[in-house]
């Protein structure tokens, strides 16, 4: 929110004089629901089962690799360059690629962009949109699983939440600020090959240890 305040402050002001402000917007939400349906009816589901075999993220952030590097060599053609053109239907879609990251090990922003490149936008729009998607998905999951675990939460945890919340606030300006060059000069390859060697690491050291 705060690397993007200038955009989200215009849309604030214009959303009630400009069509394209409010398309936009609803673009977002669109694509936010399916996860909000599938965060409530399968949230315990993902907490209790997806989250208990560590394998299971080591295969996914292997499955994943694999896959960047599939989207990575496609020749893709790009027919939506804007985030603020892009159709509801293809937010909808976006919004449904989305819900794969409910599994454990496999990244919202990969899951979202891979799925918004293979239904036809370019590597930096497809980003841009991951991220505005993420503000509310990640505010309303925060939330929900606050509610969820409250009565398993007390005062001392409040140090750890705090120290997590400030490093991902700043990890997260990092990537956000640097993230959209890095993929339009070097594509997903990098980050394919990171998971793969970390997914790899992972069940090396299962089977060993």
């Amino acid at each position: 929110m705060l690397v993007y305040f200038q955009r989200l402050w215009t849309l604030a002001t214009t959303l009630p004089s400009s069509a394209e402000s409010r398309r936009f917007v609803l673009g977002i939400l669109i694509a936010f629901l399916p996860a909000v349906f599938a965060g409530v009816l399968l949230h315990g589901f993902i907490k209790t089962v997806l989250f208990e075999p560590p394998a299971l993220i080591c295969v996914t952030l292997i499955v994943g690799g694999l896959i960047l590097l599939w989207i990575d060599r496609l020749p893709l053609q790009a027919r939506y360059t804007d985030v603020s053109q892009y159709p509801l239907s293809l937010c909808l879609k976006i919004g449904l690629c989305q819900v794969i990251a409910m599994v454990p090990g496999t990244s919202r922003s990969g899951a979202t962009i891979a799925g918004a490149l293979l239904l036809g936008t370019d590597k930096r729009s497809a980003a841009e949109f991951s991220f505005f998607l993420a503000m509310p998905t990640m505010a309303g999951a925060v939330a929900f699983d606050l509610f969820k675990n409250r009565d398993a939460l007390s005062a001392d945890d409040l140090g750890i939440i705090a120290i997590g919340f400030a490093m991902a606030f700043l990890s997260g300006l990092f990537v956000v600020r640097g993230l959209l060059d890095f993929i339009s000069k070097h594509g997903f390859a990098p980050f394919a090959y990171w998971r793969l060697l970390v997914g790899s690491l992972g069940l090396l050291g299962l089977y060993l240890l």
